[in-house]
Parts: C-alpha cells; structure tokens; sequence
C-alpha cells in the first residue's frame, strides 16, 4: 500500500508456464487466481500487465476493472484486456467460469493485427456476440485450446505456428462479432508512430510541436491523422494520455500531487492542478480520496444490510 492508503500498482511481466510454447496460453478463468498467487502477485490489488488478455466468460458474472472503469462481464460476453492498462479484478474471480487467453505483444502477425483491429486507439468494452459469431468463436477457441493442450503431438517450433494461426483466428472472430469499429477512419501509419511516441514520451513533453519535429511531420499534419482515426485533435489525445497517466498515479501510488506533477513533467504543482481540474472538475487531491472500488463495494455492502 501507498500513501493515504492507496494501492501500488505492480508492473505484471509475461512469465510463461513450464513447457508451454512462448507466446501464448490458454486457462480456465478460475486458475488465474492461483496462478497469480504462485507469481507473488494479488489480482483483487491493481496490476499493469505486459501482455494481451481475452477473457471469455461462460456461466457466472464477472466483474473486473479497467483504468477506472468497471465492467460486468455476463455469461457470454468477452474482453480484451491491452498491454499496459491497469486492471483489477472482483472477489468473484475465484469462483469465475470461463476461460482467458493470454498472449504476448507481437506474437500474431501484422495481417492479423490489421484484421483484427488491434490497432490504437482501443476499444474498451466487453462484447457479447450473437447469432452465428457464438459458433465461429466456440469453435475457434476450442481448436485454439485442443492445440494448446496437445503440445507433445507436435514439435515446439510447429506448436507455436500452430496456435499462432489459430489465435489469429480466434481474435478476427472476435472483432467481427464487435461490429465495425466506432472511429471515423483506420488508423494510419502516420497515427500509429505518433501512438507511440506518446506512449513512449508523455511525460517528457505535451507540446505536439515536439511531437511532429522528432517524427518528421508537420504538426498539421499528426492533428489531420489523429482526428480521423480518434476524433480528437493531436493536442487533445497527448493530454488525454497525461491525465490517464495522472490518474493512475494518483489513485495507485505513494506519490503526492507534487511528486506527480513532476513525474510528468509539470514545471509547477500549480500548472498540475489546473491542467488536471479543467478536465475533470475536481482537484488532484480530490480525486485521490474518492471511494476506491473496494471501499465503494463496502459502502453498498452496508447500505444494504442496513435496509
């Protein structure tokens, strides 16, 4: 724990099974508690894992916490959780029904990545297919899982071909049965390298000037790319990523307002605090003693009891 009480938030490395074939895994939903116990890891406590997850549940509800935003997963539904976000899962994990499959930045080729959709920005929402999609996911992820499974029948380097294609199956299943993607345009080269860059230099300039010198583009030119792919302007998705990033520090960190104004690069507390209170209406200080999921669940908890 933090200051004030706060949760840290652990970086969560890809470290595979014994035996299994790099790059890829595929487990009952209920063994990811387990699992992350051997590891020294809590996942009712906030984690920054390394790698994709694609959770599919079956019979039972799961509730599970993506950046601040909670999900209710019902039979049926699936989520993709991304390299880097910051997830936390419900006490229901342990008893969940369903499956996760876990899988390494780079493993599925660029055409599938293309075809999938798994392109930024993302789309952070569960989704529960209908109709034919149920089949054609089924089947996918039950080959996915007989291959996985079936590892001794082949040999290593041919078992991880194999299950590459067959996760790039199962992943162009699923973005299908999300429908088309709700962003005005694909996103382009151009956006991707400044996807990056912002990921990679956040908190080492705001300024999008900075941006289009180091990437060799007019600024006009990131702000047109970006606009088609995201509908926000250039300026607005690089401060959208510093107050996601504030964010995260603030509720899961020891650091204080200050320490985070500078991690990020504000030259002054005060620039920190406005930048942050124009988006969001609240102070830094503020929305680090809001209700934590956990403390909200006792509120309600105890509200009902006492009804």
């Amino acid at each position: 724990m933090g200051k004030n009480g706060q949760s840290e938030v652990r970086d969560l490395a890809y470290t595979p099974t014994v035996g299994a074939a790099a790059g890829v895994e595929v487990m009952e939903l209920a063994d990811l508690y387990e699992r992350s116990r051997r590891h020294g890891n809590d996942p009712y406590t906030p984690l920054r894992p390394a790698f994709h997850q694609l959770i599919g549940v079956r019979a039972r509800p799961l509730r599970v916490w993506v950046d601040f935003v909670e999900h209710e997963l019902r039979p049926g539904a699936w989520l993709w959780i991304r390299p880097g976000q910051v997830q936390r899962f419900g006490p229901d994990l342990v008893a969940a029904d369903g499956v996760v499959v876990l899988f390494q930045p780079g493993f599925l080729p660029p055409a599938t990545v293309t075809a999938a959709h798994m392109d930024p920005p993302y789309e952070q929402r569960p989704t529960t297919p209908e109709g034919p999609a149920v089949e054609g996911l089924q089947r996918a992820l039950d080959h996915l899982t007989y291959e996985y499974r079936a590892m001794a029948s082949l040999p290593l380097s041919v078992h991880a071909d194999v299950l590459r294609a067959l996760l790039s199956v199962l992943v162009v299943r699923l973005a299908q049965a999300r429908g088309p993607a709700p962003r005005p345009a694909p996103a382009s080269q151009t956006f991707r390298r400044f996807h990056a860059a912002v990921e990679r230099d956040h908190a080492v300039t705001r300024r999008v000037e900075d941006y289009a010198a180091a990437l060799g583009y007019n600024p006009r030119t990131l702000t047109r790319a970006t606009l088609a792919a995201t509908g926000r302007t250039a300026k607005q998705y690089v401060d959208d990523r510093v107050l996601l990033e504030a964010k995260r520090l603030l509720r899961h960190s020891g650091l204080t307002a200050k320490e985070v104004a500078d991690r990020l690069g504000f030259t002054d507390a005060s620039d920190f605090t406005k930048f942050f209170r124009l988006r969001t209406d609240v102070t830094p200080g503020a929305f680090r003693e809001d209700l934590s999921p956990r403390q909200a669940e006792a509120r309600t908890d105890l509200a009902r009891t006492e009804t």
